[in-house]
């Protein structure tokens, strides 16, 4: 598949050494994974966080027929934003605003996708269950000449590929918005089908 590797290498350098999304020793020898789909992130370096509290009223994710929608998943690490504020490809950003470059919005939106098969694996038990990624939203929080943002939600798209083949092949919007939860510079929700 080539570039959804370099996906994953990245959410795993985002999420840093003792991040949510990686396990220092039990991921590279695969310990605990259940599932066929988290032994290919434990090889990619990456394993499942726990799901994250909601911040309002609402559930990480509901099933609906043989379908799973997961909320809005953002791209916590150990609990927390490691970067917020809006992506911007350059200086036209206002000064006193935070930025987030498009390669480390592109980190993050792997990380997102990562929280989101968390989301799904807790209401469905086992991510082997998924028979297809049907749709991926992601939003991006964007500076208002920005206009990158699908080459930040291919972080998320990519890591979907590598870890679930062509069960991660999808439909996809990306869309540029003013502003996430938190200040989070992206923000991710997808449809699993599940057997």
């Amino acid at each position: 598949m080539g570039t959804p590797a370099s996906a994953a290498q990245d959410a795993s350098a985002a999420a840093g050494p003792a991040g949510n999304t990686t396990a220092a020793a039990g991921a590279s020898s695969g310990a605990g994974a259940s599932s066929a789909v988290e032994q290919r992130l434990a090889e990619l370096g990456l394993t499942l966080p726990e799901v994250a509290a909601p911040v309002a009223a609402y559930v990480p994710a509901v099933i609906s027929g043989n379908h799973v929608y997961t909320s809005g998943q953002l791209p916590f690490i150990n609990g927390g934003l490691e970067a917020t504020g809006k992506v911007s490809a350059g200086t036209e950003a206002a000064a006193d605003e935070a930025t987030v470059s498009p390669e480390a919005a592109k980190r993050y939106a792997a990380v997102c996708a990562v929280n989101a098969l968390a989301a799904v694996k807790s209401v469905i038990g086992d991510l082997d269950r998924i028979t297809r990624i049907v749709k991926v939203v992601g939003f991006v929080s964007s500076d208002p000449s920005f206009t990158g943002q699908p080459g930040v939600i291919n972080g998320a798209s990519e890591l979907l590929g590598k870890v679930l083949g062509d069960a991660g092949q999808h439909a996809r919007s990306a869309v540029g918005v003013a502003v996430l939860p938190l200040d989070s510079p992206v923000e991710l929700e997808l449809i699993a089908e599940f057997a």
